[in-house]
């Protein structure tokens, strides 16, 4: 967002990257990570951070853990020590986890705006009459793909405010019907995400109006770490939920990144509980949305931008614009970046939907399932040894998956899923 003239460098879709760009699925290793530098950059994430917004989720009546399945079989067919899969199409009902982040990001404004201390609030606390009295209506504002944008529109409505929310061309209809189900006054634009991002951080201002997102810019900065700090309480449930179960910490994380914000929080978290053993973590994005992947690959890692339409059925992450914390984030800890055609995401969502006997059926939309499409591309097939040897990533690894959402398009899973789009000439071992 804002200029940034000086800091980024763009690239349309169709510019010549590096070789091998025909192939479904790409991997740039991340030459600039230095884990040792900068652990300032943890600090909105240490324990005690994440554990009070923790224990302001958890004070939402309807609040349960969404489960980590362990999937034995399909881990052993991927020739891996273990296999979790953190399943977000159970949070709050929303089939997505985007709603961790707008939850806290709307409560924290409240809490600010009553000049109290959200660790000493509640959820009913926000949403009684007298704090409605003292706050008169707000009116949140946010661009999305979706998921995102219904989780603010949830957000808004249960604690009694407005809600407006722009989706950019493209969208699904569907899910443009889900955020207004959520008492939300919402639209498709003729825009891609990243401009509509800049209609509404300019709506806001003009109307004074709250945006909420999670990618930042100068001068725009507070709000998306709160948003950020919110995914992180997923990273401290499922850390709760492996010392339950007896299960070890994960050596490698497959994380989805749009802007970057949710994989930058769950690495985070994850970097600062185990700081003597963190694991490898590799950010996954869709090869028409790919700023990691190119940020990565350009001399002197600067942040690079993809502009234009980006035609992906991974609605969830077509960004081009890296969140500018999370891309220093991740540009320290991160081991690389995969750049993925839509039939890894579709091989995910098959796998994912038709699992192995004695595992459990994990619903998983485009941008949920894209990880595993990954995982199984480089546990299966020859090519990319290479890349396995690269991340340390064989029978002694414990894996760790996030499916971020469900099927927040029915029609376009069904297709997926029952009716083979997408697909793609795998070559196995």
């Amino acid at each position: 967002m804002g200029d940034f003239s000086s800091i980024r460098k763009k690239v349309e879709k169709g510019d010549e990257m590096t070789n091998n760009d025909n192939q479904i699925l790409k991997w740039v290793k991340n030459r600039y990570d230095s884990p040792i530098d900068h652990p300032e950059l943890l600090d909105p994430f240490r324990e005690q951070e994440v554990e009070a917004v923790y224990r302001f989720h958890r004070t939402y009546p309807k609040y349960a853990p969404t489960p980590l399945y362990h999937l034995e079989q399909l881990a052993r067919y991927l020739h891996v020590a273990d296999l979790r899969v953190k399943d977000e199409s159970h949070r709050f009902g929303l089939n997505a986890f985007k709603v961790m982040g707008g939850i806290y990001a709307v409560a924290k404004y409240i809490a600010n705006r009553l000049q109290k201390d959200i660790r000493e609030l509640t959820f009913d606390a926000l949403r009684s009459p007298e704090v409605k009295q003292a706050t008169g209506e707000l009116t949140f504002i946010a661009a999305t793909d979706g998921n995102h944008g219904r989780g603010v529109a949830w957000a808004a409505r249960e604690l009694g405010h407005r809600s407006v929310i722009h989706m950019p061309k493209g969208s699904s209809p569907v899910r443009l019907e889900a955020i207004r189900q959520e008492g939300a006054d919402a639209h498709i634009s003729d825009l891609n995400y990243d401009d509509c991002v800049r209609m509404c951080a300019e709506l806001a201002n003009r109307h004074g109006w709250i945006l909420v997102q999670d990618t930042s810019w100068a001068g725009y900065e507070e709000i998306p770490m709160w948003v950020m700090q919110g995914y992180a309480s997923i990273a401290r449930e499922i850390v709760d939920q492996l010392e339950e179960s007896g299960g070890l910490p994960p050596t490698h994380i497959f994380l989805q990144a749009g802007v970057g914000s949710f994989a930058a929080a769950m690495t985070a978290y994850f970097f600062q509980r185990y700081p003597t053993n963190p694991p490898v973590v590799a950010i996954v994005e869709a090869d028409q949305a790919d700023c990691f992947y190119r940020s990565f690959a350009s001399a002197g890692g600067q942040r690079t931008f993809v502009t234009g339409d980006m035609n992906t059925i991974m609605a969830g992450l077509a960004c081009g614009e890296p969140n500018e914390f999370a891309y220093r984030l991740l540009r320290q800890y991160a081991r690389g970046a995969f750049s993925c055609g839509d039939p890894v995401a579709a091989l995910g969502m098959r796998m994912y939907g038709n699992p192995l006997r004695g595992d459990p059926q994990i619903i998983s939309g485009e941008s949920g399932a894209v990880t595993l499409g990954v995982l199984s591309h480089l546990r299966t097939m020859p090519q990319y040894a290479g890349i396995c040897d690269e991340l340390g990533l064989n029978e002694r690894s414990r894996v760790l998956l996030i499916s971020t959402e469900g099927d927040t398009d029915p029609q376009h899973y069904r297709q997926v899923v029952w009716e083979g789009r997408y697909t793609h000439a795998f070559t196995y071992a």
